[in-house]
């Protein structure tokens, strides 16, 4: 029997026990949670190696198990199901630190592969420097902490990871592919329109208070931060 062991959080029954079905025919141990009380439960006495979570449960909501699981693991992956298909709903589940989303209806083929894709994905993270910075603007990576002439900056870890890709990469044009490539993974499989959400929000905490703006533009190419300006 597989040792990859899948919850299952969905409250209608014909869709978990489809969802069921197809995964144990894929030789992967399942349980299913109809709530997120049901779901924060059977995650906090079981280890997995992947959780299914609809956003639309009773209870508590698929964003707030979300929410509760990244506060103590943040290695899990965790793909989001839902009806839901507005940007806003992917950038949310996202920034709360979900690993994929796929918006129903879909084909159990699409899911099949993405989940083999995020239990074949490594979990490890290299860091290299303990300090990025340009100009007035530093970033602290052991502390998580962002600075601007002095002034702390609150980032959501999502906008966090853009801004530190950004600041590896100083002075070099990163496409929108690339940037999701290196911050959402190489696996995701959303639009690409959610980076210009992101340099949008970050933006306006990093740039807009401010004489400088560091992130620029390259029209019809992507984004960059320079360190020099005109």
């Amino acid at each position: 029997m597989s040792e990859t062991k899948i919850l299952i959080v969905e409250d209608e029954p014909k869709i978990s026990r489809v969802l069921q079905l197809e995964l144990e025919y894929e030789n992967y141990e399942t349980e299913i949670a109809a709530n997120g009380k049901d779901a924060i439960r059977l995650i906090e006495e079981k280890v997995w190696d992947l959780v299914l979570l609809d956003i639309m449960i009773p209870e508590l909501s698929g964003l707030e198990v979300l929410r509760r699981i990244r506060k103590t693991d943040d290695r899990t992956p965790i793909i989001l199901l839902t009806a839901r298909d507005e940007v806003h709903d992917k950038v949310s589940g996202l920034d709360l630190g979900a690993n994929d989303y796929i918006t129903k209806p879909f084909q159990i083929e699409e899911l099949l592969a993405r989940i083999r894709v995020h239990l074949r994905k490594p979990v490890t993270k290299q860091v290299t420097e303990d300090v990025l910075a340009v100009g007035d603007l530093t970033v602290d990576l052991n502390g998580h902490e962002v600075k601007r002439n002095g002034r702390t900056i609150e980032l959501t870890p999502r906008e966090f990871d853009l801004l530190v890709c950004l600041l590896k990469n100083k002075n070099i044009v990163l496409t929108r592919d690339k940037l999701i490539e290196q911050v959402w993974g190489f696996d995701y499989f959303g639009d690409t329109n959610v980076v210009d959400v992101y340099i949008r929000y970050l933006r306006k905490k990093v740039d807009k208070d401010f004489d400088e703006a560091y992130i620029q533009t390259v029209r019809g190419v992507g984004y960059t931060i320079k360190d020099q300006f005109k």
